[in-house]
């Protein structure tokens, strides 16, 4: 695909049935909230496609054993069956549309990788809901159910048989994310979060083991962090993994939940500190892949931080080209 490509911003109106009660912060308007700032004024950079397509529920199901264990998938289907109720923790409430909307994020992500190694599309940003990273092998964790992102990353890497590097800057550790590809050599992943704090991992002696010894990088820091400690944490660890990997592709836990104004996120990081993190998102996909990016939604909850802070890392994916590779 040529360098001036758009980027495909996608969601499905599935994700927005999981309901997880009145007042908690990982709502449905998150995703609505996104899609409404990036549907006007595009001019070609990027579309949006409410209406995504997603897989059939029986071939998502079938990648996501990839990466859940069985029981757990169906633990989580029944517990939705069940209605309104917790599952494994008191921040994963589950409403009768969660195992829906859980499965279609992941379809979401599972269609974006296959598109991505096909070549019909370099870059994409999925704005899908519940969220990613947390999601363990057999449990739910800080909101969310399944782990979309390494659903994509295990479709890449199985369809290119190259490595990809997924690299998380929200403002909590990826601990799901981690712990699945931990000893693997073809997946890097990179994290800058506040520590210590929720869900308690993410240690900068954390670097992987076996075959994935030195492609885990994480990046620590106290609350409070700014742009300048925040960005030049990630940009360090990012550079530090892709040039020890050369990756296809880069997968993006895309947080916003570092904003000053988030409810939970516990630093500084502004609008100018995320266009900088998009930036060396999108120099390092040129450098290495292709300038091949997914990004997927993860944390984000100041509802209007959210929406700008989201069109400026479309923007800034949109606006990546070679030159930036170089700089």
């Amino acid at each position: 695909m040529a360098e001036t490509s758009p980027v495909f911003v996608r969601s499905n109106p599935r994700v927005l049935g999981h309901d997880p009660g009145l007042g908690h912060p990982e709502s449905a308007q998150r995703v609505q909230v996104i899609l409404d700032v990036l549907e006007p004024g595009a001019a070609g950079r990027w579309t949006v496609d409410r209406q995504a397509a997603v897989p059939t529920d029986e071939d998502v199901l079938g990648v996501l054993k990839w990466i859940h264990d069985e029981d757990y998938i169906e633990r989580v289907r029944a517990v939705s069956n069940e209605g309104h109720g917790w599952l494994d923790t008191h921040d994963c409430r589950v409403s009768p549309e969660t195992f829906d909307s859980a499965v279609a994020a992941a379809g979401l992500a599972m269609n974006a990788a296959l598109d991505l190694a096909n070549r019909r599309l370099d870059r994409a940003f999925i704005v899908l809901r519940p969220p990613s990273h947390h999601a363990e092998r057999d449990s739910a964790r800080g909101y969310c159910f399944f782990n979309s992102v390494a659903v994509a990353a295990e479709v890449v890497v199985g369809s290119l048989g190259e490595p990809v590097v997924i690299v998380d800057f929200d403002a909590h550790h990826g601990n799901g994310t981690q712990k699945h590809f931990f000893d693997r050599g073809d997946v890097g992943y990179v994290s800058v979060h506040t520590y210590p704090g929720f869900p308690g991992t993410g240690t900068a002696d954390e670097i992987g083991v076996g075959e994935g010894l030195g492609t885990t990088r994480n990046m620590p820091l106290v609350a409070g962090a700014d742009d300048s400690i925040y960005c030049a944490a990630f940009e360090e660890a990012l550079d530090e993994v892709a040039s020890r990997l050369r990756p296809a592709a880069i997968i993006v836990s895309a947080g916003f939940d570092a904003h000053p104004s988030d409810p939970i996120g516990a630093m500084r990081v502004s609008e100018a500190g995320f266009r900088r993190l998009s930036a060396a998102v999108t120099a390092t996909a040129h450098r290495w892949a292709s300038g091949r990016v997914l990004s997927f939604l993860e944390g984000g909850f100041d509802r209007q931080a959210l929406a700008n802070c989201a069109r400026i890392h479309v923007e800034e994916l949109a606006s990546g080209d070679a030159e930036k590779a170089d700089a």
